[in-house]
């Protein structure tokens, strides 16, 4: 396939998450890389904050496609009409859901944030793969403005005063790092207090990228041993750390 052909695949998400997908490494291969590399892509259990996440994306950046989030109007999951409705699924529940909206109304109403949002030449949703120091790698960024240069990603935070602490804790240092060789801009980061409503527009550093970079590059020393060492026996791995 060519590289067109490729992305054109990797804008379905099912084939992005789906086995087509997993021919790539991505940010979200970092953690398990890291701590325990025989967990990549192992099932992840359901999380009402993945559904949570994926639904204030999709209203901000494609809102044709909120249909396909089933809602239920009750007060917790442990309900028997959530039980009976959800059919074992994870669903979003109607106050979740009037809280998104909420969110993402403050920040579009943001005229920054609105701009770098909705700029006249944007796009969502975007696919992108490179070669990493050998490995091949993919991405998808929430947006990219081409007028400013810049990728725009979205999060929710429940600290916004904390966000720098969580951005290296949950790797969107790593994000960053990758997302510039994919895309070839720098990436800014648009976060939102859950409770508080308060935003924040956070740059990356060359610091916050060399950390990222640093992750990155342990991961694929991670990678390369675990899964392309002939002969390589996973239980005679240890690791090693003066205290």
């Amino acid at each position: 396939m060519t590289k067109e052909e490729i992305l054109e695949k990797l804008r379905d998400d099912q084939h992005y998450y789906g086995e087509f997908g997993k021919q790539f490494l991505s940010n979200s291969n970092i953690s398990s890389l890291l701590t325990n590399p025989l967990e990549m892509n192992a099932p992840q259990p359901p999380n009402p904050n993945f559904a949570i996440g994926g639904y204030f994306h999709t209203a901000i950046l494609e809102p044709d496609k909120l249909h396909k989030y089933k809602i239920i109007n009750t007060t917790t999951r442990n309900t028997n009409v959530y039980k009976e409705l959800s059919g074992g699924e994870i669903c979003l529940l109607q106050h979740e859901v009037d809280n998104i909206e909420l969110l993402k109304d403050k920040m579009l109403a943001n005229k920054v944030c609105e701009g770098l949002i909705r700029g006249f030449n944007v796009e969502y949703e975007v696919p992108g793969i490179a070669d990493i120091n050998d490995v091949m790698w993919k991405g998808k960024a929430d947006i990219i403005n081409h007028d400013e240069g810049l990728i725009v990603d979205l999060k929710t935070t429940s600290d916004l005063s904390g966000f720098a602490y969580s951005a290296k804790k949950y790797n969107y240092d790593s994000q960053a790092y990758i997302y510039k060789k994919l895309f070839g801009y720098d990436l800014i980061f648009i976060a939102i207090d859950k409770k508080s409503h308060q935003i924040g527009i956070f740059d990356c550093s060359d610091k916050f990228l060399q950390g990222g970079e640093d992750k990155v590059m342990k991961a694929i020393d991670a990678y390369n041993l675990f899964f392309k060492t002939e002969d390589f026996d996973p239980q005679q791995h240890l690791l090693t750390k003066t205290l």
